[in-house]
């Protein structure tokens, strides 16, 4: 029975702790802060409740799983989750609509084509078998196995099957999320939809490679959840799995140090100037977090996967208003950027601070229809998100800037919601301050999911590190951000401890 430390109870980490506690290991987990759950969070005020971090969960076989290998009570025993349906209704630029249904690609396909005009349905489902191709190309290596050490393959491989497209007299394939989008689907509106999903994890299309076309299928194949209660109740649940499993919590405990001994990660040391020994140290903390914790070896050696350090972050609205939700209304309403180019260029443009107050931002529009979030009937909480820069010093100095951009974006949901601000009780703002704070990570900055392609810009360093004994774990590391990839690190990292580097993930 080994001694491990993991700093940080986020997601990942805490998937790690139990799949590790339940192999038969003493598990101890420091956070610094006073609860559990990195990212997923819940404010509370007035009887309402907000989730402040993800308030969707794709993909939840990776949790299903997760409670499957570490316990008697399946996921579904600890948590109710609901199939979202619509998955999704769009508000386009031009004011045209569309409801997509959950998990059905005929049904999306019909959806679009009835919405938007002959045609576009048969495109974007022919998109999404392309879309698929690539999924089956990549699911192992991204997200089931260990990042493979001759991760350049993946780097320099486009798997997204793109479409010979004549321009200039020169026959060209897609290389990027926002070529797929203009050659193969045409359509603007189909173009918005596409790149949403990238825009969403704070990627420019424009940049990203065409294998990001993985994130709009994964959510069509296997569908959208949400938990009831919110997804704080998920964090809930893992948590508890873990104390089921005899991990120990610290909160409150600040890591100023990784102890190391004999070339190899010997345990932690602790701002009140206690150590805690452990024979490894599973680190769930941003790149810049942990090059300070570990002094003397450095975590990449020539030639390994490049931690990504400038991200895009969120800002986070939430609403509390009077009147109740109306019946027949979607969870989740993205609000589409009344001018596309402007609104990338003011978030990837590279002029830093506060550059999306310009445009309409595309916003999310989260309408849960659950009781435990609202005082009675009579009221609806409401959550709104759109990307923004990640922020020197977590934005702080731009806070009327944030909060003049909060108003902006309750203008832009008002497109969703007629009638909103005559409704409106009041409105708490969440920026990338409050991310830092919470996660610790530079700027606010949100992990993005990892995918192949692009020179390897967007892989994520590997679960072990150039220091013996020392892993790394959550949306920093392999396979990258997002609930589901936070699960899957989990999973890889206590592979790798238990069974040590011939580890090939999952079968």
């Amino acid at each position: 029975m080994a001694r491990i430390a993991v700093i940080g109870a986020g997601m990942g980490a805490m998937a790690a702790a139990a799949r590790l506690a339940v192999a038969g290991h003493r598990v101890a987990v420091y956070e610094r802060t006073r609860t559990y759950g990195g990212a997923v969070r819940r404010f509370e005020c007035d009887g309402f409740a907000f989730d402040t971090g993800p308030g969707l969960l794709p993909l939840p076989a990776v949790y299903r799983d997760l409670f499957i290998k570490t316990g008697k009570e399946p996921l579904e025993a600890c948590v109710e989750l609901v199939q979202v349906d619509p998955s999704a209704r769009h508000v386009f630029a031009d004011g045209t609509e569309v409801s997509l249904p959950n998990a059905s690609r005929a049904g999306v396909v019909a959806a679009l084509g009835e919405a938007l005009g002959a045609g576009t349905g048969e495109r974007w489902g022919d998109f999404l078998v392309r879309a698929r191709e690539a999924w089956d190309r990549t699911r192992r290596p991204l997200l089931e196995e260990p990042l493979w050490p001759n991760w350049q393959v993946l780097a320099e491989r486009e798997p997204y099957p793109s479409v010979p497209h004549k321009r200039l007299l020169r026959t060209r394939r897609a290389g990027t999320l926002a070529e797929v989008g203009a050659w193969e689907l045409r359509d603007p509106r189909l173009i918005a939809l596409l790149e949403s999903h990238a825009l969403a994890y704070g990627l420019d299309p424009r940049e990203t490679p065409a294998s990001a076309a993985v994130l709009p299928y994964m959510e069509h194949a296997f569908g959208t959840w949400y938990v009831r209660g919110g997804i704080r109740e998920l964090a809930r649940a893992v948590y508890e799995r873990c104390l089921t499993r005899k991990v120990e919590f610290h909160f409150g405990a600040e890591i100023t140090g990784v102890v190391e001994k004999d070339g190899r990660a010997a345990g932690l040391e602790l701002a009140d100037r206690s150590m805690a020994e452990a024979d490894f140290v599973v680190a769930g903390v941003a790149p810049g977090v942990l090059d300070r914790l570990v002094r003397e070896t450095a975590l990449r050696g020539e030639g390994e996967v490049v931690p990504q350090r400038a991200a895009a972050s969120r800002l986070t609205v939430l609403l509390a208003l009077r009147g109740g939700r109306p019946e027949g209304t979607a969870h989740r309403t993205v609000v589409h950027a009344e001018d596309r180019e402007t609104e990338l260029d003011a978030l990837f443009g590279g002029a830093g601070g506060m550059a999306t107050r310009g445009p309409r931002a595309t916003v999310t529009v989260l309408r849960p229809d659950d009781p435990a979030l609202v005082p009675d009937a009579g009221h609806e909480a409401i959550t709104l998100t759109s990307t923004v820069p990640a922020q020197p010093d977590g934005g702080r100095a731009e806070s009327e800037v944030f909060d003049q951009h909060a108003e902006d974006l309750i203008t832009v949901a008002e497109r969703a919601v007629p009638g909103l601000r005559d409704r409106l009780l009041w409105h708490e703002v969440r920026t990338p301050a409050d991310i830092a704070d919470v996660t610790g990570a530079e700027g606010g900055a949100v992990p993005a999911p990892a995918l192949a392609g692009a020179d390897g810009r967007l892989l994520h360093p590997s679960n072990s590190t150039a220091l013996s004994g020392l892993f790394g774990v959550g949306g920093w590391s392999h396979p990258g951000g997002g609930l589901p990839h936070a699960g899957m690190s989990g999973a890889l990292t206590a592979g790798l401890i238990v069974e040590g580097p011939e580890f090939r993930g999952s079968q």
